[in-house]
């Protein structure tokens, strides 16, 4: 009697093993079709970024630690909170780290191996953004040495002995270096997300993929180099992921052939790092032009007066270039204002924001280039560890906060999507 039981139980077992695995199969390419039909990618039009025949201005900010925060079960919250937070304010985009190389927690250990469990954290902080209706600028690497860098490549090139220079700037020029980043843009670009099954390069939730953090080559000042290295590197991404929107992370300096070198920009040593805003966003490859607004580093014993004029011709001088150069839009990836200035008043902050906004929101009123700012940068109470002279913890009673919240509204008018509903809500009563 007992053998014949168990006999009789092995068919029903292999049912329910069955009917499991068509239930997690049915599961996935509903969870797959779910996540891909209920937003569209971000396009380019013009001068005008859209989604779905939408004109799309950015209102958003700049959370560099993401995917770092989320490795971890204990801080992992974080990353949700302010991605609620975020869409509180009702922003639109968030800009951070899709690149950690060498040290703590390292997405890339080595020259093409990855910490799964780190991937996984990736995988959360976009699947957490898609929740939140945010969408995410993913930068790729970054120029200065934080989270490793062009510097950590160039120290594997040169362990393996196959590096030509010790010098950072053959991050640009060195083949095998070049061969190291395509590999880790590669599995990067066609990572299939644990948690939605969605490969990177067909999320929608990714807003666009940003090259470089402020690339900079000084021992080429001509430009060709980083020229070189961008038209390479930006036709190799376009020709694994053609869905998503590129730019380059430039500062937004004038070259040393360009005229606006002498009006324009902060000072001399811009023109001599190797880079130029018009030729390298003029690259073929590249949908939109990104600036950053730093006058607090750029000059040295500049009144506060002095900065915001600088910042609003700073401003009008690439959205006129975006018009009438690039025929493409501007985004503005980072400002801020230090609060380490000798003479720094929390209202001055108010008011530097103030004037950024402004001249984004006459550009979008206009329907000129100006498509958008990102702040530099938000995070959560209890972060002070992660907080530089610019950072900002949004509370609501905040007139930053609610200058942004007023900056989200305003935007949503002039595009047309103040009607959807987390707009709805957040600005019904605002006019």
């Amino acid at each position: 009697m007992v053998p014949a039981r168990n006999g009789s139980a092995i068919p029903v077992v292999g049912f329910l093993i069955c009917a499991a695995f068509i239930y997690l199969s049915i599961r996935d390419l509903w969870l797959n079709h779910k996540w891909r039909a209920e937003i569209g990618f971000v396009k380019r039009n013009g001068t005008q970024f859209v989604v779905e025949g939408k004109a799309l201005y950015v209102n958003g900010w700049n959370s560099y630690w993401f995917m770092d925060h989320a490795v971890n079960e204990h801080s992992r919250y974080l990353v949700s909170e302010m991605l609620q937070t975020g869409a509180k304010m009702g922003l639109t985009v968030c800009r951070t780290w899709a690149f950690n190389d060498g040290g703590y927690n390292a997405l890339q250990i080595s020259p093409g191996r990855f910490d799964e469990r780190v991937f996984k954290a990736l995988d959360h902080v976009i699947a957490e953004a898609r929740k939140h209706d945010v969408r995410l600028l993913l930068c790729l690497v970054n120029n200065l040495q934080a989270y490793g860098g062009k510097s950590q490549y160039v120290q594997w090139a040169w362990q393996e002995g196959v590096g030509l220079s010790s010098s950072n700037d053959s991050f640009f020029f060195d083949p095998s270096i070049r061969k190291y980043f395509k590999n880790y843009l590669t599995t990067l670009l066609t990572r299939k997300n644990s948690v939605t099954g969605i490969e990177y390069r067909n999320d929608p939730t990714i807003f666009a993929w940003e090259l470089i953090n402020e690339p900079r080559c000084s021992s080429d000042v001509s430009g060709d180099t980083l020229q070189d290295w961008i038209d390479e590197m930006t036709s190799f991404i376009k020709s694994i992921d053609d869905k998503h929107l590129l730019t380059v992370g430039l500062e937004g300096f004038y070259g040393p052939n360009s005229p606006k070198r002498l009006t324009v920009n902060p000072e001399q040593w811009p023109s001599e790092l190797g880079t130029d805003f018009v030729r390298n966003s003029n690259s073929s490859n590249i949908d939109f032009a990104s600036v950053h607004i730093y006058p607090d580093h750029w000059f040295h014993d500049q009144t506060f007066e002095d900065k915001l004029k600088f910042v609003v011709k700073w401003m009008q001088s690439h959205i006129e270039d975006g018009m009438k150069e690039l025929e493409k839009p501007v985004l503005f990836t980072e400002f801020g204002l230090s609060n380490l200035n000798k003479d720094y008043e929390p209202s001055q902050r108010e008011r530097f924001y103030r004037t950024i906004f402004d001249v984004v929101y006459k550009s979008a009123k206009r329907r000129k280039a100006g498509a958008g700012t990102l702040v530099w940068q938000l995070f959560m109470e209890g972060m002070e560890g992660f907080n530089d002279e610019f950072g900002i913890v949004p509370h609501e009673q905040d007139p930053v906060y609610r200058l942004m919240v007023e900056q989200s509204c305003r935007l949503g008018r002039v595009s047309g999507r103040r009607e959807e509903h987390k707009l709805r809500k957040l600005c019904g009563h605002r006019r």
